[in-house]
């Protein structure tokens, strides 16, 4: 991963725009957009208001990914994410079409079912034996990302197969596009990707 794309990538995760993360930094939105889109190299101290702003090691800005796992302690990864799911049935079957493969377990019949794909695992777990819980009515604010090379043809298969509410392809700034599709529960999915605008949009 290089310079400008981890400078981008810590952006995003932190909500800021570049015209925020320049206006911290006292630089213009272009220089920012220069260095994502390594064009220009961000002066070293940048780079380290650039890891005070992104509680991260200037490192984690400047080394390549395979020099920063030799210095890096002992990290937490992501290993499941759990979905509450009120119709486990209708859940299974809503991310069996989205993700476009057969659900990988199912425990106890319908207590709970897994979905395993990029080295992670998706967990719908059925309210009705989640003995203890309750969840009020309403949406969840749950908010899962997933990542495509082609955000239109994503947004097309995933209209065609009119699975769930899904919102139009939005754009936050040049380079970041994305749509909303709705499960089951009202839990969201984020899909963002690859996208070109055209006329009209």
């Amino acid at each position: 991963m290089s310079i400008g794309t981890r400078i981008q990538q810590l952006r995003i995760n932190n909500g800021l725009t570049q015209e925020q993360l320049a206006e911290k930094l006292s630089v213009s939105r272009q220089s920012v957009s220069k260095w994502e889109m390594e064009q220009a190299l961000p002066e070293i101290d940048k780079v380290v208001l650039m890891s005070r702003l992104f509680s991260v090691g200037t490192n984690e800005i400047l080394l390549e990914e395979s020099d920063i796992k030799k210095l890096r302690p002992q990290e937490l990864h992501l290993g499941s994410v759990y979905l509450i799911a009120r119709d486990f049935e209708a859940s299974v079957s809503f991310y069996e079409r989205l993700l476009s493969m057969t659900v990988s377990t199912r425990n106890c019949g319908n207590h709970f079912a897994e979905f395993f794909f990029d080295n992670k695992c998706l967990a719908l777990m059925n309210e009705e034996h989640l003995h203890g819980h309750h969840y009020p009515d309403g949406d969840y604010k749950f908010v899962l990302n997933f990542w495509v090379e082609d955000l239109e043809k994503e947004y097309r298969r995933l209209k065609e197969l009119n699975i769930g509410r899904i919102t139009k392809i939005k754009k936050v700034h040049d380079g970041y596009y994305y749509f909303h599709i709705y499960d089951p529960d009202a839990n969201v999915c984020e899909i963002t990707g690859g996208y070109t605008e055209t006329y009209g949009d």
